[in-house]
């Protein structure tokens, strides 16, 4: 065990230069000779720091496009020389080899590269590091005589420690900063494998599924105040995901808020008309579109005014003051948008604790990647539920034959089932939800709460179910609530039963083919 080491020789080589002028002009201070490749060499030489070039020290050229630069004895065997071991300290005495005692190097940004729209593979591949990950495994792997530094916020605490210590690094440093880069280079290998495992993927689940995920913060606590949480980035999340989204006022999201903006977010996201979606324990207890934002706002709060306090709003338009000025009537937790005119935020900002998150004027969901569930020692894995239905293939089943404003009720009220936990049953009226039933048990619960929660608006009202009524008891009790027109999957054993009872009811009955179970 070696507790301290003076640091006498670096090599910097750094994609993101952030911060590296400094810290290498703080190397300095103590004399340290200081290696640098290509781009960082330029840097430093810049601002007037003496380096030596890595070609100019190993004797051998960078070549291919600088493929090759950093591979060669001199500098691994430098870095991995074990400084406790006599016989490693003279072979490289021998080799004409000196000691690297540390190792700056961050490596090419092959996240932020992927993560760009209409990325090629060539374009991927040539932002794969080999040098880099190889110097940053082998100081990490001889902490107890080499310091690797992967990150900037490590600069200041080094240079610190160095000079309080006459150029030296403590043991607990080199191990802590060891961690980091095996952490470091660990996520970097793993982002890789995950892209090229996707890549015009013939396989749509591997046979071994690897996901990288950065943490973006820590939150208060998880569903509950005993339970510890953290929110997390996927490496390559494109700009249009929640994790890229900026929150420009109020504190901190929950655990439950950022659940429920995703839920509402996925919602409102399935219109192209002004819309607002209200969302409450994950669930919507509003939806509607409008002439305006405004309207959809009003007619969506007015779905379940009493759910919709301390509920999320999501609106898929720029946020303007009149809409804000409904809003801020009553007590909201966040709400999410495309954008928020300057008006609006006059309003909004008034409330110090509602958090508004700005998605930057996207207003469309990225289903990105795969939806994953964890159980007990593994995770479920499917793609998202995000099909692409068209009406042409519905099917009325009944005698009777929907309207044209019963037809734009449905397709609605099928969009919204969608985003409602099963069993779900969707009370729409004049592209409204007037009811929602979510959650229960039984198809007849959900009817009946829906139909409950809604009271006389249900009267006239459309109604989805998200999977088939597996008897006609549910489309008996919507019918008694008030319905006039129901939409389901069909495929029931009994579907007979369930089309006999709406002819003998007059309704229409339209099949999808298409379930929307949410659990």
């Amino acid at each position: 065990m070696i507790d301290k080491i003076k640091i006498k020789r670096a090599i910097i080589s750094v994609s993101d230069k952030a911060g590296v002028v400094e810290f290498a002009k703080g190397l300095k201070e103590f004399g340290v000779e200081i290696l640098s490749t290509g781009g960082t060499a330029k840097a430093l030489r810049d601002a007037g720091i003496e380096v030596v070039e890595v070609s100019d020290y190993t004797g051998f050229p960078e070549m291919m496009e600088g493929r090759v630069k950093t591979l060669h004895p001199k500098i691994a065997g430098g870095i991995l020389a074990d400084r406790r071991k006599e016989e490693h300290m003279r072979q490289i005495e021998e080799a004409g080899i000196g000691p690297i005692d540390l190792v700056c190097v961050n490596l090419y940004p092959f996240a932020a590269t992927i993560a760009k729209a209409g990325v090629t593979l060539d374009e991927a591949i040539e932002n794969i590091d080999i040098g880099g990950p190889t110097m940053i495994r082998a100081a990490a792997k001889n902490f107890e005589g080499v310091a690797v530094v992967v990150e900037s916020s490590w600069y200041t605490k080094i240079l610190d420690e160095m000079r309080a210590n006459d150029g030296m690094v403590s043991r607990d440093t080199r191990f802590a900063l060891c961690k980091d880069a095996f952490k470091h280079t660990a996520m970097y290998d793993a982002t890789i494998a995950q892209w090229l495992i996707g890549y015009e993927a013939k396989e749509e689940f591997p046979e071994v599924a690897v996901y990288v995920f950065e943490k973006i913060m820590n939150t208060r606590y998880g569903e509950n105040p005993h339970q510890k949480a953290a929110y997390y980035r996927q490496a390559g999340a494109p700009d249009d995901t929640l994790v890229n989204f900026r929150q420009i006022h109020g504190k901190e999201l929950s655990y439950n808020n950022i659940l429920d903006v995703n839920s509402a977010w996925a919602l409102v996201a399935e219109f192209d008309e002004p819309a607002c979606a209200i969302i409450k324990h994950n669930n919507p207890c509003g939806c509607a579109t409008g002439r305006d934002l405004t309207k959809a706002y009003q007619k969506a709060y007015e779905c379940d005014t009493v759910s919709a306090f301390g509920g999320i709003v999501a609106l898929n338009q720029l946020v303007d003051k009149a809409t804000a000025e409904e809003m801020a009537k009553i007590f909201i937790e966040v709400v999410i948008a495309p954008g928020y005119l300057p008006e609006a935020l006059d309003v909004l900002t008034k409330k110090a604790d509602l958090r508004l998150i700005d998605t930057g004027g996207i207003n469309k969901m990225d289903y990105f990647n795969h939806d994953i569930r964890r159980v007990s020692g593994g995770v479920l894995i499917q793609d998202f539920d995000n099909i692409e239905e068209s009406v042409a293939n519905w099917r009325v089943v009944s005698e009777a034959q929907p309207t044209e404003a019963q037809w734009e009720d449905m397709v609605f009220a099928w969009k919204v089932a969608k985003h409602v936990k099963s069993n779900a049953i969707i009370y729409v009226k004049d592209q409204a939800t007037v009811g929602v039933g979510a959650g229960q048990m039984s198809r007849v619960d959900s009817t009946w709460l829906g139909a409950h929660k809604g009271g006389d608006k249900v009267k006239g009202a459309v109604v989805a179910s998200d999977a088939f009524f597996p008897f006609r008891d549910g489309l008996d009790a919507a019918v008694e609530a008030g319905a006039v027109c129901i939409v389901e999957p069909g495929g029931s054993i009994r579907d007979d039963e369930v089309i006999a009872a709406a002819n003998e009811h007059g309704i229409p009955l339209v099949f999808t083919s298409v379930r929307h179970f949410r659990h």
